[in-house]
């Protein structure tokens, strides 16, 4: 199904299968995706951005000719901001949409207030306020918890949950047999589109505050390629193939995040460094995946990942030490 308005709305781009990956706008462009699918004249939406982003994403539904009662889902791969903070505003402008969420962040689509207060924790408030707006509580009774393996149908499609820990406790992921692809959030990574080489895509984990468990990644991600997908719908940012190697790269960077990171547990300038040792491995990793990047552009883009992965690693090595 493609756009029926011309032009075409530049933020949406057409994927086979039935799906659309829309650019929310958050931050910068190719930086933050939700997802529209569509099966048999129903649609679903997998992750939201932000307040700010609902006008776009029913753009997207607009131009393809459906109606707001077509859509049954909106699927939050989990309740950070950038995935779900527009949720509730999406779901007031979908009459007879359900919010499948993860059943540890249900609450907090019902009541939004302690995950504002923790975003606000991480990033300030008036940071909080500007990039994210309001974000409205959905009514408990549109609300719908995941349990793992459980299916739901977008028509005839079958859509599987599976748990899938190791970013955040609350992170599902959804398994979409008819592309032979996973709609990821950011339990998989990132891969920014400007470090693609001819080698294909690049992705790094995310450590982003507060749950970061690498175990629990670890065997999230192994379980993921198991199914032996054939491409990734990622949040950051868009539809990547090549799984198999990119699997290996997420598995062999959580090794070097926690190899970097632990002796570094008592250390007096411990963010600091934290930094400049993802910096180094970044550097290191896109400069031998072929990108021809200035150090100080690739530095740049991942400016906000270094710092916040810097502050989760943090986290989770302040939860390691004895008590």
């Amino acid at each position: 199904m493609s756009c029926l308005v011309s032009p075409p709305l530049p933020f949406v781009h057409a994927l086979p299968a039935g799906i659309h990956v829309i650019d929310t706008g958050f931050h910068r462009p190719n930086f933050d995706a939700a997802y529209l699918i569509v099966e048999d004249g129903r649609a679903a939406f997998v992750d939201t951005g932000t307040t700010y982003s609902v006008p776009r994403l029913l753009a997207a539904l607009a131009c393809l000719g459906l109606a707001v009662d077509t859509v049954d889902w909106v699927i939050v791969t989990h309740v950070h901001l950038d995935h779900a903070g527009g949720a509730g505003a999406l779901m007031q402008a979908l009459p007879t949409a359900k919010l499948m969420v993860h059943p540890r962040g249900a609450r907090h689509m019902v009541n939004p207030a302690a995950l504002l207060a923790g975003a606000s924790a991480v990033y300030g408030h008036n940071e909080v306020e500007r990039a994210y707006g309001e974000v409205p509580p959905i009514a408990a009774e549109r609300v719908v918890t995941s349990s793992d393996g459980l299916v739901i149908h977008l028509g005839r499609r079958p859509l599987q949950l599976i748990d899938t820990p190791g970013h955040a406790r609350h992170h599902h992921c959804i398994w979409d047999a008819r592309s032979r692809g996973f709609f990821t959030g950011d339990t998989f990574g990132l891969s920014y589109r400007e470090f693609d080489t001819a080698r294909g895509p690049w992705l790094l984990p995310t450590t982003t505050p507060v749950q970061f468990d690498p175990q629990a990644l670890r065997q999230s991600v192994r379980r993921m390629l198991s199914y032996s997908p054939e491409r990734l719908y990622l949040t950051h940012y868009g539809c990547v193939q090549g799984v198999l190697a990119l699997g290996e790269m997420m598995l062999t960077q959580i090794d070097e995040l926690v190899a970097m990171a632990e002796p570094l547990r008592d250390a007096a300038d411990r963010h600091q460094r934290l930094r400049q040792g993802l910096s180094a491995i970044y550097l290191r990793r896109v400069h031998e995946h072929g990108c021809s990047l200035p150090d100080a552009d690739t530095l740049a883009l991942l400016a906000s990942d270094i710092e916040l992965n810097a502050q989760g690693l943090a986290v989770w090595l302040d939860k390691g030490k004895p008590k």
